[in-house]
């Protein structure tokens, strides 16, 4: 009994450290496409988010390079990548924190800054 309880608390303490990852299994991306150079920074406290491409249906769409401001303090910008048959997409990510980006907010000015309250 003193072994199960002990298997039963060694995975469950496991499963709570544990981080989540959610892909979505499509074929690569085209190549990225060449273009100019970025804008100007329009302020100290924007990052230059690189262009991609990102899956939409069952195809991909290309998303422009663009500034903007993080949405929580001392958050980097970590780039969507396909790799192994996975499509993983684009977030802000600070230690143990991630903020996945949202392509409905790219209309908006801020896009993804303020969007943590």
């Amino acid at each position: 009994m003193k072994k199960i309880f002990l298997a039963l608390a060694l995975g469950t303490a496991s499963l709570l450290t544990a981080q989540v990852s959610v892909g979505i299994r499509i074929g690569p991306p085209p190549a990225p496409r060449a273009y100019r150079m970025q804008p100007r920074q329009p302020g100290p406290d924007y990052v230059w988010v690189n262009a991609y491409w990102y899956p939409s249906g069952k195809k991909y769409k290309w998303h422009q390079g663009y500034w903007t401001r993080a949405p929580f303090q001392g958050a980097r910008w970590v780039s969507p990548r396909h790799e192994g048959g996975m499509y993983y997409q684009g977030s802000w990510e600070r230690d143990s924190d991630r903020f996945d980006h949202n392509h409905r907010w790219d209309r908006d000015r801020n896009r993804d800054w303020d969007r943590r309250r």
